[in-house]
């Protein structure tokens, strides 16, 4: 058990859990993955994510599936798709999936494309780029959940993406974390404890109508 309030965890919550809920839903999202190709919806895709759900035994979702396609990849979490739009030949779309095993809650997102334009690619590499400097600040440097976001802004505009500061993050447990009402991680004035929090990174491309996303669990 933590003593921080924003950090509380419940009875049943055990790390190895968290880290093995984090590593079977990254599995799902490559079987969901292996199901997009140029022609499928955000709907379609949707429903073929359950059949991934059922062959790996998951228990719950604990927020619903996001699968943006196109120009919605620079729409946030409560942001409405476009739903007319389907994935092209030279396209970018990502999956953003909360599940929960055995109690415990796993949160993973990342960002894929079709065909082989060079700059929807490097899109979606500059979202894990990014994500993996600001984990390797936290762990180095010990920065607060509000500096990581604030570094995460300047390493953005310095590699040529806007990051959306409207995503900030946060807290994830034995299910369901949200009872202990910890807020975002881009408004903690501490750093994060290891196997806690969600780290997500949101770009888009400074003049065209597409971005990235890249999530995981921020673990030392």
């Amino acid at each position: 058990m933590t003593t921080t309030p924003r950090e509380a965890v419940g009875q049943a919550y055990d790390p190895a859990l968290m880290l093995r809920a984090r590593e079977r839903s990254w599995a799902v999202l490559q079987g969901i993955r292996e199901r997009m190709r140029p022609g499928i919806s955000e709907d379609e895709a949707r429903t073929e994510a359950a059949e991934v759900f059922r062959a790996h035994g998951l228990e719950r979702l604990w927020h619903p599936v996001v699968i943006r396609i196109g120009a919605n990849t620079t729409l946030s979490f409560r942001e409405r798709s476009n739903p007319d739009l389907r994935l092209g030949e030279d396209d970018i779309y990502f999956i953003d999936l909360g599940l929960v095993f055995e109690g415990h809650e796993g949160d993973v997102g990342d960002t894929f494309t079709t065909g082989a334009d060079p700059a929807r690619q490097a899109c979606a590499e500059a979202a894990r780029t990014l994500f993996d400097e600001v984990a390797a600040a936290w762990r180095t440097r010990g920065l607060s959940g509000e500096a990581l976001y604030a570094f995460a802004g300047e390493r953005a505009q310095a590699m040529g993406w806007r990051l959306n500061h409207a995503i900030k993050g946060h807290r994830v447990g034995d299910f369901p974390h949200a009872i202990h009402k910890a807020g975002d991680l881009g408004t903690l004035e501490q750093a994060p404890s290891s196997g806690l929090w969600i780290l997500e990174i949101q770009i888009a491309h400074p003049s065209e109508p597409y971005g990235a996303f890249y999530e995981d669990l921020l673990v030392g």
